[in-house]
């Protein structure tokens, strides 16, 4: 597959993960509604992840002439998105929650961040 296409396939998971991510947050917990966002949220956020595994870094040095820093975000997502829900499941709230909080901001927010730098796509549509 060609890195436009892996692109534009993680930014057609990628967005619709952030609204429901960040509607998920604003939410009230544990209702029906929230449960299954989140559950939509997951399944995007572990899809675009494994996306952007296949891309190679295209700013900053790399690992193996392909990992660069911002792979981190995908595995950190991984991670992150199997032990929430795990925790869930066990009824640890507030791990699940501490996750859940982590992976918005790590892997969308900071990571999100990354993609406007010089070099990338959307800086290019935004700034350039």
């Amino acid at each position: 597959m060609s890195y436009n296409v892996l692109m534009f396939l993680h930014l057609f998971t990628v967005l619709p993960a952030f609204i429901l991510g960040t509607i998920s947050l604003l939410l009230k917990k544990g209702t029906q509604l929230h449960k299954v966002l989140g559950r939509i949220y997951m399944i995007l956020m572990l899809f675009t992840a494994f996306v952007t595994l296949f891309m190679p870094a295209a700013v900053g040095p790399s690992l193996f002439n392909h990992f660069g820093w911002i792979h981190l975000f995908s595995f950190l997502t991984i991670y992150t998105v199997p032990t929430a829900y795990i925790a869930i499941k066990k009824g640890n709230i507030k791990a699940h929650k501490r996750k859940m909080i982590l992976l918005y901001f790590g892997a969308l927010i900071i990571a999100g961040a990354f993609t406007f730098m010089p070099g990338r796509y959307l800086h290019s549509v935004f700034f350039g």
